[in-house]
């Protein structure tokens, strides 16, 4: 790099503070949070070429996300879940653990071009001509689990000037503030949507939490549950059943988590999906088309699962599938101060009975005469039934024709040979597409 001042401007550096704490009551994304800070400190004159940010985050597939600038490229965001009880060697030797380790806040050190690589990733930053490098950690307040660590480094001539690192420091704790604020927002948004849904959890967010919250919505319904998951409990023990239980749930119930639908609720070792739809026959049969495409994925994605649970000498996985069309009441429901999220009414009544009828007529999959209906296709009559709590019976069908071949996806191939649930896999196939060089994942996490 060319020869630059090394005093910084404190008028440009206030800016940048300014800009954090507009960003922070804005509540902006951390990702951009983290992109706009970079791009306008180097704006502001100081020298950087890196900049390595991780966010220890609660997030049931995660427990940290990376973040790393590069003045050339820009930012990659990988998210990272550590091995249970495993420390990588790589972590132990880098210098964030050193700093842990040691319980101190800043280490410094110049990286000669011919000097010992005190620590293995200084080898990786001088290939990229890093002459500098500042790793910091920063607690998100006392006792708390949260926080930040990270580095900044510089690839100019004569490394940092004091004034620059006095600089760097003191925007720490700006960015400090800014991304504890975005944090704490993406937490809330984490646990919502992990434990209501996607649709369920915005509208919490958006301020429906009183009692008696919500509304009516048409959608096409799917009730599934496994089978004989008593005799299992009993058979495989606790972890065992839990273990099944999930991979029973990423092969059945994922689907119908895409393309319009939602899973609003897990019960038990069963699930309700719906996918809502307006009020006429064309939007009905859409929503119902869907959603018998995304049952010809699941039977696809059982028999994946139960041909490896045969290979290693497991039982064979079983369920019911029942489906039905018509209007949800969605809402809060409950105590005044202890409420769920839920959809209810006689349309979830029914549906959950159409799946126990799978038992009876020994079916994986049964459909109301409405639900066919709008399907179209070709359906077998099984019986008329006399459901508990409706006046009129209802006609019970089968799909006539069998489930079409599907190519299981190969992120879900992985995920049951691995052991990884299929949102897991994404999220490490996500991290691997990003990769330029080969390197393990806790790598990406001690720059």
């Amino acid at each position: 790099m060319s020869t630059i001042e090394s005093s910084v401007s404190s008028i440009l550096l206030d800016r940048v503070a300014e800009w954090l704490t507009n960003s922070s009551l804005a509540g902006d994304e951390l990702e951009n949070i983290v992109r706009g800070f970079c791009e306008r400190l180097t704006a502001a004159g100081l020298p950087l070429a890196r900049v390595h940010l991780s966010f220890s985050m609660l997030h049931p597939l995660y427990d940290a996300l990376s973040f790393t600038w590069r003045r050339a490229s820009g930012v990659t965001i990988e998210g990272f879940r550590m091995p249970a009880g495993q420390k990588p060697d790589r972590f132990l030797q880098s210098p964030y653990y050193y700093l842990l380790d040691n319980n101190l806040q800043h280490i410094r050190r110049r990286l000669l071009l011919d000097g010992p690589n005190e620590f293995p990733i200084f080898e990786d930053l001088r290939k990229d001509s890093i002459t500098d490098y500042l790793a910091f950690v920063q607690p998100f307040g006392d006792g708390s689990v949260q926080g930040m660590m990270g580095s900044w480094s510089t690839d100019h001539n004569t490394g940092f000037s004091d004034d620059m690192i006095d600089a760097l420091l003191r925007m720490q704790n700006h960015l400090a503030v800014a991304a504890k604020m975005a944090v704490l927002g993406k937490l809330a948004n984490n646990m919502l949507t992990t434990y209501l849904g996607g649709d369920a959890g915005k509208r919490v967010l958006n301020g429906q939490i009183r009692r008696g919250d919500g509304e009516t919505i048409r959608a096409a319904l799917v009730m599934g549950d496994m089978r004989e998951s008593t005799m299992y409990a009993e058979k495989e023990g606790r972890q065992a059943y839990i273990d099944t239980l999930n991979q029973f749930f990423d092969a059945i119930a994922a689907p119908f988590n895409r393309n319009g639908g939602e899973i609003l609720s897990f019960l038990g070792d069963g699930f309700l999906a719906v996918y809502p739809c307006g009020r006429h026959k064309d939007p009905s049969k859409i929503a119902c088309e869907a959603a018998l495409s995304a049952v010809h994925q699941a039977q696809a994605r059982v028999a994946e699962l139960n041909r490896d649970r045969e290979q290693k000498g497991l039982t064979r996985v079983g369920y019911g599938i029942g489906l039905h069309v018509g209007n949800v009441m969605f809402g809060n429901v409950g105590l005044k101060d202890r409420l769920t999220f839920s959809a209810f009414g006689s349309a979830v009544n029914e549906v959950q009975r159409l799946q126990i009828l799978t038992k009876k007529y020994g079916r994986e999959v049964v459909a109301s005469q409405a639900f066919a209906g709008y399907c179209g296709g070709e359906w077998t009559t099984l019986g008329e039934e006399k459901l508990r709590g409706i006046r009129q019976k209802v006609t019970v069908l089968q799909p006539r024709a069998p489930a079409p071949a599907i190519n299981v996806d190969e992120s879900f191939r992985e995920a049951v040979q691995n052991g990884l649930s299929e949102a897991e896999q994404v999220i490490l196939l996500h991290r691997d597409a990003k990769k330029q060089v080969k390197r393990t994942s806790m790598e990406k996490f001690i720059q």
